[in-house]
């Protein structure tokens, strides 16, 4: 963008400027709408969702087998719900509001495999390329036990393909090791901002890591490249992938039993929030739309951005979705959030759930480290710095009168569940950890 181009935009919309200035900020979607109202813009339904579940029930016998971890939850990826009341206490006092209602986190750093929320749309794209391709073939039928997946045959036969990813780390991670195990040789293409040791894990797997020193865009555009040059490689594309979208979404109904089993209630008259870290956008998209078919308009999500990369904000506000990247106002798009460090969002997420997303927070990377250290001294709970992005969501919502006139939530606050989404850390070394540790006490 020239430089009147950038003026007429923030003409029209004077929030960019705010944005430009790196300030963090809140904005609430005047266009959210109802479920019913919004579904069709998706062009996904409940059946969908029904049949990735499915599939990843078909692959459960196979992941207890290979994934030792995965036992205890009879093969299925899932994450544990907690009350975080310690947590809820210093942030009243850090930020001097009366957070009502009752905070909670879902961690999904504690996913097993690959230790994110990559976990979920990422193994299941994996999967379900294996399943057509077994099916194609004649080695699988729909009623066998796929734990016979588990064989030097089955890796063999995989073998003939290829996989492509980009990633700024934590997506690779569940490509590159869910990939690798069936047998597929997987290229994982990584951003300047992906740490050192996500590299050295996929590696450590046999994954081909490719390295650039460009940012999350330019190592999806090479992968799409490589994917494209050859017939036997699966491109997965995070900016515009159904199958990874429906991955994330079954967390939606996973959650409703989850609260149901802690006696949680969510209804007209308990509301839920719901705060979710956001990158390009797939995984925080899949996830509320799993929540809106979960709970209906019961449920209110809000994606939260690092400062230096508001891309989804920035695309669903002006409308313009992924024809403007926040390096074109200037913005650098490099933060300690190196799963949120994406510049251009993902134009069929934006558009498909600008309708559903009730509101958008930025947070500067100071202040997810702080939060970082408060959930560890708090909760005792170890998270990378992006898994925090969406913590203050909860004020920003509570101190926004207008939003909460607006919905018809004001009176129900004090019934209010708000849960926080942290999306990873589960795999970070110990050094990295006392390192992000050491950097919330600066």
């Amino acid at each position: 963008m020239n430089k009147q181009e950038i003026v007429q935009l923030v003409n029209e919309f004077p929030l960019v400027a705010e944005l430009m200035s790196l300030k963090p900020l809140s904005w609430f979607n005047p266009n959210v709408t109802s479920y019913a109202e919004a579904l069709p813009y998706v062009e996904l339904t409940e059946v969908d969702v029904k049949e990735t579940s499915d599939r990843l029930a078909r692959f459960a016998s196979f992941l207890c087998r290979v994934f030792p971890e995965t036992i205890a939850s009879k093969g299925i990826i899932e994450s544990p719900l907690l009350a975080i009341s310690t947590m809820q206490i210093a942030l009243s006092e850090r930020y001097e509001t009366k957070l009502l209602g009752k905070m909670m986190i879902k961690l999904d750093a504690q996913l097993p495999i690959s230790g994110s929320i990559k976990a979920r749309g990422g193994i299941h794209e994996v999967l379900q390329h294996a399943e057509r391709l077994a099916l194609n073939a004649g080695i699988l039928k729909l009623d066998d036990d796929y734990s016979k997946l588990d064989s030097d045959v089955c890796r063999a036969f995989f073998n003939q393909y290829k996989i492509a990813v980009g990633s700024t780390g934590n997506l690779g991670l569940s490509i590159g090791i869910i990939g690798a195990c069936l047998g597929f040789r997987v290229s994982v293409h990584m951003s300047a901002d992906a740490r050192q040791w996500k590299k050295d894990r996929l590696r450590s797997h046999g994954v081909n890591v490719v390295e650039y020193e460009f940012d999350y865009s330019i190592a999806v555009e090479r992968g799409r490249i490589e994917a494209e040059a050859d017939p036997c490689c699966h491109f997965v594309d995070d900016e515009n992938s159904t199958s990874l979208f429906l991955g994330y979404a079954v967390a939606g109904e996973r959650l409703k039993q989850q609260l149901i089993e802690q006696e949680v209630v969510v209804d007209t008259k308990h509301p839920l929030f719901v705060y979710l870290p956001c990158g390009v956008g797939g995984g925080p998209g899949g996830i509320a739309f799993g929540l809106k078919q979960a709970f209906g308009d019961n449920v209110h999500c809000i994606f939260a951005e690092p400062t230096q990369s508001p891309c989804m904000l920035l695309g669903v506000h002006t409308g313009l979705h992924d024809k403007i990247a926040v390096q074109d106002l200037g913005i650098d798009n490099i933060t300690a959030a190196d799963g949120l460090a994406v510049g251009r969002a993902s134009g069929f997420v934006g558009k498909a759930m600008e309708r559903m997303i009730d509101g958008y927070i930025t947070i500067s990377d100071d202040e997810m480290y702080r939060l970082l250290g408060m959930m560890y001294d708090t909760e005792g709970l170890k998270l990378e710095p992006s898994a925090l992005a969406g913590v203050p969501g909860i004020v920003h919502v509570l101190n926004n009168e207008a939003y909460l006139e607006r919905m018809g939530l004001k009176g129900l606050l004090a019934n209010a569940t708000h849960v926080v989404w942290a999306t990873g850390g589960g795999m970070v070394p110990e050094v990295e950890m006392t390192q992000y540790l050491q950097q919330a006490r600066v």
